[in-house]
């Protein structure tokens, strides 16, 4: 193969998620056309508001996919992902609940200060406890080379029972003590208008650039890619794996964190242990559909964001045209398996 065609497939390959989002939304889109007319009522699919349900529900799933993406590419995986979120979300609800003396104090003389001081420190409250989740993976899974999947599997179920711990095995509602600017992070239908879309998306698209730099432009990102495809080789080449690893697992409790947050405002100041289970299927489905290889070494940003944008069109465009939830998820389901198939036929492809 010249080299010329190995770039043309190289580039056909990293846009195919891209490309598979077009196929979705024109093909949901057409159907739900189809349905609008024999039900009479005016078509929903391609309207705004239909765009920004998809992107704020969205936003979740792939704010937390961008750190899934960097543990894939470095060969780990994460089961883990959808308690801690749960979790981080339990803790800002529990440092909104509680408050602060000192921060009541100042409210006392300045409503202004005394609201951004509880929300930064429950915020950052959140993200810190994201960090420490994934800090712990990695710590485990490098220092005392575990295999990631039996490890996550383990503090999936570690991180809930914390979450139970804190909640007092009752959710944690913190309703009246959030800001609405902070509650306002996830409406799909933002105010003021001129934002388009919810200010969690924009902020999902950011993280999303600065990732997508970092992994392309720094040292950090090679070494990522390095482990991901030959261990080995990385540590004969002078990485430090270990440390690597619990960089990267780190990371991703980082955007766990802010998913967190992000579940925090869809439940309206709420944190539920038991929210986010089942959610890291969605998590590590969205890398995959985006074409990151279970096998590490591969995956993109744009392609994470791609494959989270199809599953927010299929479960949108579902309920549009009346198709049950267990459809949705042999839909899906089958997607996965699509995408993985292509995965192996590209590596048999390029070995061959």
């Amino acid at each position: 193969m010249t080299n010329g065609r190995k770039r043309i497939t190289k580039l056909l390959w990293s846009l195919g998620p891209l490309l598979g989002l077009v196929v979705v939304v024109l093909v949901f889109g057409l159907i739900e056309y189809k349905v609008a007319g024999d039900e009479n009522r005016p078509a929903r699919f391609f309207t705004l508001e239909s765009a920004q349900a998809v992107l704020s529900y969205t936003s979740l799933v792939g704010v937390a996919a961008l750190g899934m993406t960097l543990i894939i590419i470095a060969g780990g995986i994460d089961l883990s992902a959808g308690t801690a979120i749960a979790l981080t979300a339990t803790v800002t609800a529990w440092f909104y609940r509680e408050g602060f003396a000192y921060t009541e104090t100042w409210r006392a003389d300045s409503p202004l200060l005394g609201t951004v001081t509880l929300s930064l420190v429950a915020i950052l409250g959140g993200m810190i406890t994201g960090c420490l989740c994934g800090f712990i993976n990695g710590g485990l899974i490098s220092l005392l080379r575990l295999v990631p999947f039996i490890v996550t599997l383990g503090t999936m179920t570690a991180f809930q029972g914390i979450g139970r711990t804190i909640a007092g095995d009752t959710p944690v509602r913190a309703f009246g003590k959030v800001p609405d600017a902070v509650l306002s992070l996830q409406q799909p239908y933002p105010d003021p208008e001129w934002l388009v879309v919810s200010p969690g998306v924009w902020i999902m698209l950011i993280l999303g650039c600065l990732v997508a730099l970092m992994l392309r432009y720094t040292v950090f990102g090679r070494h990522v890619y390095a482990i991901g495809s030959n261990e080995a080789t990385a540590r004969l080449c002078g990485i430090n794996v270990v440390r690597t690893r619990i960089w990267v697992y780190t990371l991703a409790g980082l955007f766990v964190g802010v998913a967190g947050l992000y579940q925090f405002t869809v439940l309206a100041g709420e944190g539920d242990p038991a929210s986010g289970l089942g959610l890291e299927l969605q998590v590590i489905a969205a890398v995959v559909i985006g074409g990151g290889s279970l096998n590490g070494g591969r995956g993109s940003i744009l392609g994470t964001i791609s494959g989270a944008c199809i599953m927010g069109v299929i479960q949108h465009g579902s309920v549009l045209i009346g198709v049950a939830d267990r459809y949705q998820d042999i839909l899906i389901g089958m997607i996965i398996i699509a995408a993985v198939t292509l995965d192996q036929f590209r590596v048999r492809l390029q070995s061959s």
